[in-house]
């Protein structure tokens, strides 16, 4: 079986594939500072709740925004699961995709295996717009290429300058509101943040389309994606799982170039 591993600026999510099959998925708070012990024991602790053993993974795949993390999790494939985990970005990993921006090694792990999954479900010209902790709509041309994109910062992280900053306003959820007209200042705060991020969406997607000049399908992916979906057109298809499934094609795709 397949350990995939995107590690995050908030969370390290794993899966684990059987094939082309999903088996398990779970996710972690990314902490620089983990030990390569406490990431084999919540693992093992979680394969076994689905049913699996460490002894059951026999390659792995890493995407990793936090260089401070990339530590443990490749110590981890290394010690405990007895194999050396292809790291996207690295030498000798293959992207399989043109990159087409002014400094390639600059693009992160988790956007080049979002463009590859995405390329990989759907025909033509591709916006991917990912709810992570920062906001990436990433351009993905007809052929696979990576084309560019923006990245903005994340509704959580927005959310938490809007708390800090301002003495007082509370903490609140992230969630639709009622009426785009705050009633009170919770309702106001909420309404500013997800309404805010909506729009924001909507007029980057306009301004890529316009800038781009093709027709172009727009991909939601991340946590957030099922929430912001229901309330924007812009959103075409939402897959959830973008991130780690274009992991596993990378991982399929090296080991042939490496079995020729």
């Amino acid at each position: 079986m397949l350990l995939t591993i995107d590690a995050g600026n908030t969370n390290v999510v794993f899966a684990v594939y059987d094939g082309q099959t999903l088996e398990a998925k779970g996710r972690l708070s990314t902490d620089g500072d983990r030990t390569v012990d406490e990431y084999a024991v919540w693992l093992s602790q979680f394969l076994q709740l689905k049913g699996l053993r460490l002894e059951d993974i026999g390659a792995a795949i890493i995407s990793c925004v936090v260089p401070p993390a990339l530590f443990g999790l490749r110590r981890l494939c290394r010690d405990f699961l007895g194999c050396e985990a292809l790291v996207v970005g690295e030498r000798g990993v293959d992207p399989g995709i043109d990159i087409r921006i002014d400094t390639p090694s600059a693009v992160g792990a988790d956007r080049i295996a979002n463009a590859v999954g995405a390329h990989a479900r759907y025909d033509g010209a591709l916006i991917v717009i990912d709810f992570g902790t920062a906001t990436t709509l990433d351009v993905v041309g007809a052929d696979g290429a990576y084309e560019g994109g923006i990245i903005a910062p994340g509704v959580k992280l927005s959310l938490e300058a809007l708390f800090m900053a301002a003495a007082k306003l509370p903490h609140i959820a992230i969630e639709p509101p009622v009426s785009v007209i705050g009633k009170g200042t919770v309702h106001a705060m909420q309404s500013g943040v997800f309404f805010g991020y909506v729009s924001m969406i909507e007029g980057l997607v306009a301004r890529i389309k316009k800038e781009y000049g093709k027709p172009l399908k727009v991909i939601a992916t991340g946590g957030l994606s099922p929430l912001f979906d229901p309330h924007t057109p812009v959103i075409e298809h939402v897959e959830e799982d973008l991130t780690i499934d274009g992991l596993r094609l990378l991982f399929e795709r090296n080991r042939k170039n490496r079995e020729r």
